[in-house]
């Protein structure tokens, strides 16, 4: 097996390590992950005290459950927790109580569009308490009594969140963004993490990193928020492009989601590997937004943060339900965002402004550039050595003089290498 498909394998190893959790926006789920993820990279764990103000936002209370089911009117337990953890609605306070059907319906959730599948529901800021199943049981329930239970808590405790700064040689910063908070969802949850995880091994590998990496793993929504509460100030001053991590496992497409005005460096280097790569890649509008870009890119943040995914959260059939489980990602899923965003990386690593060293075209022959046999694919190469150099005058990025001259930076950089070691072009940061 080659390295390439041993990194897609222990990426989904990874998810199915993460799959059984419970997870919340805080609680003990959020850092069992968290502890998981901190045996594969340097993660630093941080808790932040229930009460706390995020902006316009406050930390909710801390939620644990032990267990919860439901018992038919024969004592059959027939909605278990310990089988599936999205049979509870998440944040449900505790009860302990026998009902009627009729009352039951009440606390019941299921989706008749979907009849064999277990709703994703949440209550986060309004205390209750609900279970959810498959539409085809809920059908199935018959009149009587049930016993229903859930051992839950919600206590003043944290929210969760992990950090990992990996320095470069400047300070400016990379962000890249995923979240722990869904219980057992493969594609929506767990492919980000799984991704940012072993994209941040592959960082910490590099010989040399021009920029800073900043690489947080939080609560969705609100764990952002914190997290820019907190630390703004150093974001604003030094984040020059940032990733959204999220649905990056499935192998049905491409999905690109800009930032708000899509015309930061984080968008034109996404849409250039997408573009040469994967043309085929479905573009959304920032309209369509449904993550954590959402906190990033808000008026008064304006950080250039943008959205690579397979398909996009809510464009899923299985989308929070228990179908999007580990049989709808794959190695090779993962393995395809893991290399698109390494790709976004390498050109984010690449990406100054460049300027020819000399006054005239240079004579590349003395320096070994210019073929001593012609054939068509010399000259094309020569050509484009000299479309490249035509535009390296210290006003044009990298993504410039590609689209001006129309020729993918992969195909740009071994020009560039030999540009360099020739000592005939400087970088311009």
């Amino acid at each position: 097996m080659s390295e390439t498909n041993l990194i897609g394998e222990a990426m989904y190893h990874l998810a199915e390590t993460l799959f059984p959790i419970c997870r919340s926006i805080t609680g003990e789920g959020v850092r069992q992950t968290l502890k998981i993820i901190q045996e594969h990279i340097p993660l630093t764990i941080k808790e932040v005290p229930s009460g706390t103000s995020a902006f316009d936002w406050t930390v909710p209370k801390e939620w644990n459950i032990v267990d919860a089911y439901i018992e038919d009117p024969d004592g059959t337990k027939i909605i278990d927790f310990k089988k599936n953890n999205l049979h509870v609605v998440g944040y449900s306070v505790p009860v302990d109580q026998v009902m009627s059907l009729q009352e039951l319906q009440q606390h019941l959730y299921s989706m008749e569009s979907m009849p064999e599948a277990i709703p994703y529901v949440t209550s986060y800021y309004k205390e209750r308490w609900g279970f959810c199943l498959s539409h085809k049981q809920r059908m199935s329930l018959k009149e009587g009594q049930y016993r229903v239970y859930i051992n839950s808590s919600l206590t003043q405790g944290f929210l969760t969140y992990g950090e990992l700064i990996i320095p470069g040689e400047t300070e400016k910063e990379v962000l890249l963004s995923t979240y722990i908070c869904h219980p057992s969802m493969a594609n929506n949850e767990l492919s980000g993490p799984a991704v940012v995880t072993y994209l941040a091994k592959w960082l910490l590998e590099l010989p040399r990193r021009n920029y800073t990496y900043r690489i947080v793993f939080v609560p969705e929504t609100i764990g952002s928020l914190v997290y820019l509460s907190q630390n703004l100030g150093v974001m604003k001053t030094n984040v020059v492009a940032g990733y959204n991590v999220t649905c990056a496992g499935d192998e049905r497409a491409y999905s690109f989601l800009p930032s708000r005005y899509g015309d930061t460096l984080a968008d034109r280097v996404a849409l250039h590997v997408l573009t040469h790569k994967h043309p085929e890649f479905v573009r959304y509008s920032y309209l369509e937004r449904g993550s954590d870009e959402r906190q990033y890119c808000s008026p008064g943040v304006d950080l250039p943060v943008a959205s690579i995914m397979r398909t996009k959260y809510g464009m899923y059939p299985e989308y929070h339900t228990s179908l999007d489980d580990l049989s709808l990602i794959s190695p090779a899923g993962l393995q395809g965002s893991y290399e698109v965003l390494k790709d976004c990386i390498t050109l984010l690593e690449r990406n100054a402004r460049y300027r020819i060293k000399c006054l005239g075209e240079p004579q590349l022959g003395k320096r070994g550039l210019y073929p001593t046999i012609s054939t068509r694919e010399s000259g094309q190469t020569v050509r484009s050595m000299m479309n490249f150099i035509a535009y390296a005058d210290g006003t044009n990025d990298l993504l410039d003089i590609s689209d001006i001259i129309r020729l993918p930076v992969d195909q740009i950089y071994p020009i560039l290498d030999d540009l360099i070691d020739a000592n005939l072009i400087e970088q311009i940061w």
